[in-house]
């Protein structure tokens, strides 16, 4: 890696062609290079214990090769379905119209190798439900939180099968880490030409108001569709919900720092309700 790039998460649940999917867009629409990551998690081809202690003198050191075979055996095998996994993948992403993907298969902590990824990557994009989230199409991947705390760039979680986005919800709140947000959005070409719908969530009082026009504002200047509203409430990840569904909106932005309610969402109930309950993918801008 050489540049940033978007870099896709891969493995074998239900969704990796979603992510796929959504990766092939983004790297188009950013003309970025696509990488396509498969990790071998340790834990996955280890043994469930150490028999050593549990062995007859006699035909110890017998079966403790054994196991030692079988254990090398089932990470080769692990390895080749990887490969078989990133070989799927890249037949997905090129017939999404991405010629030359990356593939890179790496043994560690998923959270660990993206951390060493992270300078190269300009997207993440990662699928809601793991390959040991279950079969609910609302489980969340057991990893995902852990992934979304720890990195700092933006990370775009795919939910359901893909549809190209057209109609934007962006959760505003005026503060200084959603502003940036909204400078990066105006400054990279991926959400260009797609309507945006701000939705600020608190008192309707005229600061809020005056905020939220002027946000407004400042995407309309840029070319930017955009319309926007404040609903009431405390339930922060509810009204999103409702707003998401009430107007058919592709995709949801919001920012992931400070301590507003719309930002404390990575903490406790309300990130797992987001990625539990949300109907389209979530854009988290770091």
């Amino acid at each position: 890696m050489n540049e940033p790039q978007v870099l896709a998460c891969i493995d074998g649940s239900a969704s990796s062609e979603a992510v796929c999917d959504y990766a092939a867009w983004a790297s188009l629409r950013l003309s970025a290079p696509l990488t396509l990551l498969h990790v071998l998690e340790p834990s996955v081809g280890a043994s469930p214990a150490d028999l050593s202690g549990s062995i007859g003198l006699g035909s110890r050191e017998h079966l403790l090769s054994e196991l030692a075979e079988l254990d090398e055996r089932r990470a080769r095998l692990l390895r080749e379905q990887g490969k078989l996994m990133l070989d799927a993948a890249t037949a997905r992403v090129r017939a999404d119209g991405v010629a030359e993907p990356t593939l890179r298969q790496r043994r560690g902590r998923l959270v660990d190798t993206l951390q060493e990824l992270e300078s190269y990557i300009r997207l993440l994009v990662v699928g809601r439900q793991g390959e040991a989230g279950g079969s609910a199409a609302s489980q969340v991947g057991s990893q995902l939180e852990s992934v979304i705390r720890t990195m700092h760039r933006p990370v775009l979680v795919s939910t359901g099968v893909f549809r190209s986005p057209q109609r934007v919800l962006v959760a505003f709140d005026n503060s200084p880490s959603v502003r940036k947000g909204l400078d990066l959005l105006l400054q990279s070409p991926l959400l260009a030409g797609l309507a945006m719908h701000l939705l600020m969530v608190g008192a309707d009082t005229a600061d809020a108001r005056e905020a939220l026009e002027s946000a407004r504002l400042q995407l309309q200047q840029a070319g930017v569709t955009a319309t926007a509203e404040i609903r009431a409430g405390a339930e922060v990840d509810s009204i999103l919900l409702a707003c998401q569904r009430e107007q058919a909106m592709d995709l949801i932005v919001m920012g992931a720092y400070g301590h507003s309610p719309i930002r404390r969402f990575l903490v406790g109930s309300t990130t797992t309700s987001m990625l539990r309950h949300a109907e389209c993918p979530l854009l988290l801008l770091r």
